[in-house]
């Protein structure tokens, strides 16, 4: 139905506005002026943005026990005192996604979440236009002020439509509903929401390559914003409302027999056509409901070895990669370049195509019938970040955009690929908790990655500041080895789950 259109594109709005800690290297050199302290203690902060997620498993307990509206309300709300409200939108948008598109789940999982790569550009793009004439020092506390506001009001306004959305439900997921709401023939209306998602991230690519936004007039940067503004706001609107309009006009949509694969078990889909006549449904084919899927709790799931693996996985790869983000700012600066601005769009336009890229490759997998495995996605996109992060030691610009534009995207389609890959070896029940709990790695990595390139730093500065190559040097030495260990763990994940692959395919 349109309802599960407009819950994608409630999820759509609310990923566009959550990443607030991936704008945080654009301001955080003249926060560092600003406050008067050292690396140390900037990357002391920058952990302590994320050390909330060590308590955002909280965020699943409450999905699973509230209104998705009222745990997004409450994320907003938290979000607008102190920060953090990042784990409470995404638990929200997550749980809403695989409620509403269980067959479909990968697919509309990457369309969602790579919109959250691109929360660095659009807050830099308001941040231009509100602040065009403004000094560094007032630029880095508007980036606070938004960073607090923007996704409180996005919330409220989305909360409305999460609770009309998460009222229709698969009668496989824990909390049951129709049987018809999450089975629809949907292939033409991912392609457009395809299609206008690609459109997106090329004008992102493109307005942030050509550094306008640090360039240009005011009135320059007004266009830019606008343009994001109606492919991001507007154009995701028009999937659901055609489906609307069709289903009105044919009264009959499709479902699709479904089968739940878990490790021990098998997985088929099929399609039946089914007729909607004055509100009534008549059905020409049964949905089997197959073998249940495996369910792990939290704490059987710190148990298994499978976990462990998945966890220094991500721990050596997303994570890795959110650090060097982190501290793209202070690299720029090192380098004695002052644009840090365009090279953090740069880095989240890039982001938004590495988040797209695993539901492109499921779509184009699905239609040959073939399931790719996840573990080994990540061991993929792990490689050629490693790469980028040896290529850092080069001393040019190229180098650093290129390094810089792969990084990005590896890290984001790393994060899009872990939210299935949770939900397959662990199942859906306790997947707002599960995933939480994998992320604690998060904040883990953040003080221990972060501290410790902050102490090299700090050991080749002079005045607290430094400048050069030397800076960051060994730095990106550690991290590229820890990315091909990581590399090698996500190797024998993959071959220790084959069988969840082997079953589908």
């Amino acid at each position: 139905m349109s309802a599960q259109w407009l819950s994608l594109v409630a999820t759509i709005w609310l990923q566009s506005v959550s990443g607030t800690s991936t704008n945080f290297p654009a301001y955080s050199s003249q926060l560092k002026r600003l406050l008067n302290i050292s690396q140390v203690e900037l990357n002391n902060l920058a952990f302590a943005s994320d050390a909330g997620k060590i308590l955002a498993w909280f965020s699943g307990v409450a999905a699973a026990h509230l209104p998705l509206w009222l745990v997004l309300l409450i994320g907003s709300l938290i979000g607008m005192i102190a920060g953090n409200s990042i784990c409470w939108i995404n638990t929200v948008c997550y749980v809403l996604t695989i409620q509403s598109f269980p067959l479909d789940m990968q697919l509309a999982l990457g369309l969602s979440t790579s919109y959250q790569g691109l929360s660095a550009k659009i807050y830099a793009d308001v941040i231009d236009v509100v602040y065009a004439n403004s000094s560094s020092a007032d630029k880095a506390r508007g980036y606070l002020l938004v960073n607090s506001a923007l996704p409180f009001l996005v919330c409220i306004i989305v909360a409305p439509l999460v609770a009309r959305s998460s009222n229709v439900d698969d009668p496989r997921s824990p909390r049951g509903g129709s049987p018809f709401s999450c089975s629809r023939k949907l292939s033409s209306g991912f392609i457009v929401m395809f299609l206008i998602t690609i459109v997106t991230g090329t004008y992102a690519v493109i307005t942030s390559s050509l550094g306008v936004s640090t360039s240009s007039g005011r009135s320059s940067q007004l266009f830019i914003l606008t343009g994001i503004v109606l492919l991001v706001v507007v154009c995701p609107l028009l999937v659901p409302l055609v489906e609307k309009i069709r289903e009105t006009v044919q009264h009959k949509c499709w479902i699709r027999q479904h089968k739940v694969c878990s490790v021990l078990t098998d997985e088929s889909v099929n399609e039946a056509p089914t007729n909607l006549e004055n509100g009534e449904v008549k059905k020409e084919g049964e949905i089997s409901q197959g073998a249940e899927e495996e369910q792990i709790g939290p704490k059987l799931m710190l148990k298994k070895v499978d976990f462990w693996l998945y966890f220094f996985v991500y721990l050596f790869g997303a994570t890795l990669g959110l650090v060097f983000l982190n501290n793209l700012g202070q690299v720029v600066e090192s380098r004695g370049q002052s644009r840090t601005s365009t090279l953090v769009s740069l880095s989240s336009s890039f982001s938004f195509f590495g988040r797209l890229l695993p539901s492109l490759l499921d779509y184009f997998l699905a239609r040959t019938k073939y399931m790719s495995s996840r573990a080994g996605a990540m061991a993929m996109m792990m490689a050629p970040m490693s790469g980028a992060f040896f290529m850092l030691l080069i001393n040019n610009n190229i180098s650093l955009y290129i390094s810089t534009a792969i990084i990005s995207v590896s890290t984001g389609a790393i994060s899009t690929i872990s939210v299935s890959t949770t939900r397959e070896l662990f199942g859906a029940k306790d997947f707002g908790i599960n995933h939480n709990i994998l992320i604690i790695n998060i904040p883990v990595g953040s003080f221990i990655f972060g501290n410790s390139a902050a102490v090299l730093y700090r050991r080749n500065s002079y005045g607290g500041k430094c400048m050069g190559m030397t800076c960051y040097q060994t730095s990106f030495m550690i991290w590229g080895s820890l990315c091909c260990l990581g590399s090698l763990l996500a190797l024998i994940l993959h071959s220790r789950t084959k069988k969840l692959h082997s079953c589908n395919n």
